[in-house]
């Protein structure tokens, strides 16, 4: 029996709330709602879930709140979905751990591929296991266990994170415009958003320098884009 994908939807309007849940159901997933922040929380500790949607503005624990807890403990796609329009909202989402942010209102079918597509990829990195893993320095990338460790402690990435280590371990001579790292990981064309890779480049590197502060790992090759750091 096809194992069913769970994604909860955090909407606080029942009207928009029923439309997302609408449009998971279309594309064969199965949907639970939340309509609060505190509600979420009941959701997230006593379930199992593939993709969480949130409403960044919440009655409760804000949607900030509970983008925070989700990327703390897992790494399953995270896709905001906000009325907020500023650009400084968007690169918070991000730099918290979000995997998308998609601005109210929304187009239908877009939601729909974005969640496909963002679920595709989760999923195709899951299902990786031809070698079980990479290393670089003291970097350990387990493809089974979609693990990533340094010195024997895990690392806690997003699952955007995780695909834009793991493409850049797997060629680790080469060098990675922001065009490359934005069409292989998001699977969309790149239109010169460089907020979006910046972010995401940045939380790795806090991370990595976190768990070791001697060592550099990713470095910008001016003009031309990040490779790993021999």
């Amino acid at each position: 029996m096809k194992k069913s994908i769970n994604i909860l939807i955090i909407e606080d309007d029942e009207g928009i709330n029923r439309l997302l849940c609408n449009i998971v159901s279309k594309s064969g997933y199965s949907p639970k709602p939340a309509y609060s922040g505190t509600e979420a929380m009941i959701y997230l500790d006593s379930g199992k879930w593939d993709m969480v949607l949130i409403d960044l503005m919440l009655p409760g624990l804000s949607g900030e709140e509970i983008l925070n807890k989700v990327t703390s403990e897992s790494n399953i796609p995270v896709i905001i979905i906000s009325a907020k329009l500023e650009t400084q909202s968007k690169i918070s989402a991000l730099r918290a751990g979000a995997d998308d942010y998609i601005t109210k209102p929304f187009d239908i079918e877009e939601v729909s591929a974005r969640i496909d597509s963002c679920l595709r990829r989760y999923r195709d990195l899951s299902g990786m296991s031809k070698t079980n893993q990479l290393t670089h320095k003291d970097i350990v990338l387990d493809m089974d266990a979609k693990v990533v460790t340094m010195n024997g402690t895990q690392l806690k990435l997003t699952a955007r994170e995780y695909e834009i280590l793991l493409l850049m371990m797997s060629s680790p001579n080469k060098v990675f415009s922001k065009a490359n790292l934005f069409e292989s990981v998001w699977n969309e064309k790149f239109y010169g958003d460089d907020n979006t890779i910046n972010v995401h480049l940045s939380n790795i590197r806090s991370k990595l320098a976190k768990a070791n502060g001697d060592e550099e790992y990713i470095e910008t090759i001016w003009g031309m884009g990040y490779k790993l750091k021999s």
